[in-house]
């Protein structure tokens, strides 16, 4: 196997399950490092406390990162009823603790369906939004609080897997930008008791729900074989963008597309973005433009 400071031409998505207790980028740069990677990105952070599912974008798959960013969540969490702390999960300092009124499954499921839909949602201090250029966790860590500007956001489904006398169990599906450990606090209260993280999974996002993850125990594994055996791990490219209608060009109109000219094809379907394949294969994103020819945007530099 190659030195691993001679960095390599990597391309493709790692569906990573991401352990608990490490920050996304230190993960991040650890699998970069194992694979000597020139390039590579996560597609949005998940809480240290949080586990599941980090795609890692490696060379020219960055290209999609930011459509993953903008893509929705899926996660599975679970709250601790009758205590808030200060970061709204486990790792914080308990501020209040309040006892926990008899619910039954209709009383929570009566609650949830308050916090469905579009809303407005302001970012806790313990995040990494920042404020004046220094992120928000910091401040809080001074134990400093200041004016956050609320988001927006959708929360397209909640589901109530599990209820305990002191705990319950939920299924998130929400749009980007949502702050879990919010909504979680925001749902005790609304219980009458107040609630923080105790466990947070993150099971999909965008086209990447339901699929099978690779732990790092796995990546470690395929380390200690060789460059082949971590390649092999990674989805191609367009993956992340399998909910887009594909247009499939001609070797001629291919060919011009990478000169970065719109082309015409017939029938293609009359979509905001658009996969592009030539016969070499995965071309890049493109759109259609008002008089029917399809624009290259980001293409790939590898088929």
């Amino acid at each position: 196997m190659a030195a691993r400071h001679q960095r390599r031409k990597v391309n493709g998505i790692l569906l990573l399950d991401k352990p608990a207790g490490g920050t996304s980028n230190k993960v991040l740069q650890r699998v970069k490092w194992l694979f000597s990677a020139r390039k590579a990105g996560h597609t949005g952070s998940l809480d240290p406390l949080a586990t599941g599912l980090l795609p890692l974008c490696f060379g020219e798959a960055t290209k999609i990162s930011g459509f993953l960013l903008d893509a929705d969540k899926h996660y599975r969490v679970r709250c601790r009823l009758g205590q808030t702390t200060n970061t709204a999960d486990a790792e914080g300092e308990l501020l209040r603790e309040r006892p926990v009124p008899a619910l039954d499954e209709a009383t929570v499921g009566d609650v949830l369906q308050r916090f469905l839909g579009e809303q407005e949602q302001v970012p806790p201090m313990y995040s990494a939004v920042k404020h004046h250029g220094e992120r928000l966790y910091r401040i809080a860590r001074r134990g400093e609080e200041v004016e956050r500007k609320a988001r927006r956001i959708r929360v397209r489904a909640l589901a109530l897997v599990e209820l305990g006398q002191a705990e319950l169990t939920l299924d998130v599906h929400c749009s980007k930008g949502t702050y879990v450990r919010t909504l979680a606090e925001e749902i005790g209260e609304a219980l009458g008791c107040g609630a923080h993280v105790t466990v947070l999974r993150r099971t999909g996002l965008g086209p990447f729900t339901g699929q099978p993850m690779v732990t790092m125990e796995q990546v470690e594994a395929a380390a200690e074989q060789g460059f082949g055996a971590l390649d092999e791990l990674l989805l191609p490219s367009e993956t992340g963008l399998v909910d887009w209608p594909r247009v499939t060009l001609d070797a001629d109109s291919a060919h011009f597309l990478r000169l970065g000219q719109a082309v015409f094809v017939p029938r293609a379907p009359d979509a905001e973005w658009l996969r592009l394949f030539g016969p070499d294969g995965f071309l890049g994103m493109g759109v259609m433009l008002d008089d029917g020819r399809v624009a290259p945007r980001r293409l790939m530099a590898v088929n």
